[in-house]
């Protein structure tokens, strides 16, 4: 396909490791802080660094970002254990060509995205990379690069999925009133619910309408490509596996010992059901719950505790280079919040709005400001309160404003490569690879959310 190869020979001649862009994004947005501000002394540069410093050192954030890392990784050593990876073979063993590859690496992957935005990403690194080790092993061609945005697919649904930080925060009493918490000026707080359900967003016909929309176009459009795209051999590193039995004596017997593993684990999940019942029955999740759950079944599921730390020796890399990244984001996110870019990028978008355009503004502005602040959770805290006031204001169901900032906030995933690290770790690939494919996955899920929220 031209299109897509010219995309991929730009890509590959202008587009940098995910690292240095971020360190270009930082760059970039002090340089328009600093003139920003309209006040270029020394004093207002020495505001900006301290913005910065600050920004990239917050307990809050910093408290995030394990829980992100502890997401991540668990969800990896979760598909390195027996029956995920059972899993996996049976349904790498459906593919026979690089058709049947996309289409099952796409559906899968935004399927489980669906579920868990963590578990989705690993999930669709490791069946990127089991199909591309079938290829290689049954010796048929395929466009690895493609397989790979395939796996990276999960990304573009995950904030209107189950677990989308927008709607599952919004969903939690009191959540609505506390974004405006210290603000006498602009006082929203009597005219707004105590919460918006779950059912009104995540849950609601129409975002299952626009989800379903996407798993049926979305694996198409990618198969399509595929057909009339470059395919080739992959060559994979041979691994050498070494058939012998550990020699297990003393205290290590405790490493490989069923009982203890077992009961740890159910202990685990014991726990897990007494704390957070009430969050479980009322569907809230929260990443601690999350995290909570899934060391539980990563424990059970895993052989033995060695097999458990061998799995997150495994982990550990695809996550390490999310972690080092994590401060420079926090970083901008400081300087855009306190200089006030955020809110002149969504004010700018909500002056020229109306009720039937506010929505899909809304998603425009989420989706810029991802591409500096590439976290959920991080962007709602900032950018949530001008959502909701510029929907009260216009008169637009609250839970429609939510959902198009979850939308325009995961869209721009596939153009921003930061949380596609752990896969770039897991397959080989490198960014300017992918980004050609997730681009036009990108220009597709616009295409749909822009004429679902005018719709809706």
């Amino acid at each position: 396909m031209k299109f897509s190869r010219y995309i991929e020979k730009a890509f590959r001649k202008f587009i940098p490791a995910p690292f240095t862009l971020a360190i270009l994004l930082t760059l970039f947005t002090l340089l328009i802080a600093f003139f920003f501000t309209g006040n270029q002394s020394l004093a207002s540069v020495r505001g900006i660094l301290t913005s910065w410093q600050t920004g990239m050192w917050e307990p809050g954030l910093l408290v995030f970002a394990v829980q992100m890392m502890l997401i991540l990784v668990l969800g990896h050593i979760l598909v390195l254990s027996k029956p995920v990876s059972w899993l996996t073979e049976r349904l790498t063993n459906l593919v026979s060509g690089n058709g049947s590859a996309v289409l099952m690496v796409t559906i899968s992957t935004m399927l489980v995205a669906f579920f868990n935005w963590g578990l989705g990403l690993i999930f669709g690194a490791i069946m990127a990379r089991k199909v591309g080790e079938a290829a290689q092993k049954r010796n048929f061609k395929i466009n690895y690069p493609l397989i790979g945005a395939a796996g990276y697919s999960g990304l573009m649904i995950w904030h209107g999925g189950i677990s989308g930080s927008a709607p599952l925060k919004v969903a939690e009493s009191g959540h609505l009133k506390s974004l405006f918490s210290g603000s006498a000026e602009n006082d929203i707080s009597g005219q707004l619910p105590d919460l918006i359900p779950t059912s009104l967003s995540i849950f609601s016909s129409w975002n299952l309408f626009l989800f379903a929309t996407l798993l049926v176009l979305v694996p198409v459009i990618l198969w399509w490509i595929g057909k009339n795209g470059p395919k080739e051999t992959v060559d994979f590193p041979v691994r050498t596996s070494e058939d012998r039995k550990l020699k297990i004596s003393g205290a290590e017997k405790l490493d490989h010992s069923k009982y203890l593993r077992i009961g740890f684990g159910i202990l685990l999940l014991l726990a897990w059901g007494i704390s957070y019942y009430s969050e479980i029955t009322s569907g809230n999740l929260t990443p601690n719950m999350l995290n909570f759950f899934m060391l539980g079944l990563c424990i059970l599921l895993h052989r033995s505790f060695f097999s458990f730390l061998s799995a997150l020796d495994e982990a550990i890399v695809g996550a390490g280079a999310i972690l080092i990244q994590f401060p420079l984001y926090f970083g901008i996110m400081g300087v855009m919040k306190d200089t006030g870019i955020i809110n002149e990028i969504a004010g700018f978008f909500t002056a020229i709005s109306t009720e039937t355009t506010l929505p899909v503004f809304t998603f425009f502005s989420g989706a810029l400001v991802n591409i500096f602040v590439p976290s959920g959770g991080g962007q709602w805290a900032i950018q949530g309160p001008i959502v909701i006031e510029s929907a009260v204001n216009l008169g637009i169901p609250l839970n429609k404003a939510v959902m198009a900032f979850a939308y325009g906030d995961q869209i721009t995933n596939m153009l921003q490569p930061f949380w596609a690290l752990p896969l770039l770790a897991i397959t080989g690939l490198k960014a300017r690879e992918i980004l050609p494919y997730t681009i036009i996955m990108m220009l597709v899920g616009s295409l749909v959310y822009v004429t679902g929220l005018l719709i809706i």
